[in-house]
């Protein structure tokens, strides 16, 4: 990749060598993708929203790339987010231990599909239901890592979380019975402070502490415009006990399910 590329160039770019050299045309491709020709030539010269991950696969499958496209997605699908979220979310990636706190939203990791996507239709960047599939495709994707050589996942939910019938009655109550059930999994804690627990430090928004696999760790909070990455080990050690404040301060986690499964039957 050339040093003034963008992954979105680099990738149409390949799709068009690829194509070419395969003496297929933008409206035949567009055809096998069920897109318009327009859309094969917004990937191809980078312009608009990037494509989604199934249309990255069948990119693969169709122009006979081995899993190009879909490697190349990985991180085409990263530049779209802020860069305040990329470093956080390449350490996630590799965390083998992640901790988080959040006072609004059930944590992306435990999100079901219904309410990550009525959480992504309300962000002001959306441009419309293409992107919106993109960005859901992205969050469901990152979510395998609870399948496969799964991190330690240690969740604090504010009970407000559990109240937000985000989506619906419907969605929401799906949403947690789903937290119930992943809670039983080897290596995940699910915590609820609640309302009673009164002011805490951490309020604003979210945060996270990941420990990587050479016991390197970082701290990371957000809220719905910025994000902060720490990695002085200072100020991640005094997010680290401020974490730890909170969970002493939630319930444990059997009564937590019990307050969650309680819950569901209510919203």
């Amino acid at each position: 990749m050339d040093a003034g590329d963008s992954f979105a160039a680099l990738f149409g770019k390949r799709v068009a060598r690829q194509r070419k050299h395969l003496g297929i045309t933008q409206a035949q491709l567009a055809d096998l993708l069920c897109v318009s020709p327009s859309r094969i030539s917004q990937f191809e010269r980078a312009l608009s929203y990037p494509p989604t991950a199934e249309q990255a696969r069948l990119l693969d499958e169709h122009l006979q790339a081995d899993g190009l496209f879909v490697d190349l997605w990985t991180y085409l699908n990263r530049e779209g987010f802020p860069d305040w979220s990329k470093a956080f979310m390449a350490l996630s990636e590799r965390a083998c231990h992640i901790r988080e706190y959040t006072a609004h939203l059930v944590p992306g990791l435990l999100q079901t599909e219904d309410y990550a996507r009525a959480i992504l239709r309300t962000a002001r960047s959306l441009t419309g239901e293409d992107h919106l599939a993109q960005r859901l495709a992205a969050r469901m994707d990152r979510q395998k890592r609870l399948y496969a050589d799964p991190p330690r996942l240690w969740v604090v939910l504010d009970e407000a979380v559990l109240w937000r019938a985000v989506g619906g009655r419907d969605v929401m109550r799906r949403q947690l019975r789903h937290l119930v059930d992943v809670s039983e999994r080897p290596g995940i804690t699910l915590q609820v402070l609640c309302f009673e627990q009164g002011a805490h430090e951490a309020m604003g928004g979210s945060l996270t502490v990941l420990t990587s696999p050479d016991e390197s760790e970082a701290a990371y909070t957000e809220g719905a415009d910025y994000g902060r990455l720490f990695e002085d080990p200072h100020d991640v050690a005094e997010y680290g006990m401020a974490y730890a404040r909170l969970a002493g301060q939630a319930l444990p986690a059997d009564l937590s399910a019990e307050m969650i499964r309680t819950i569901a039957e209510d919203v």
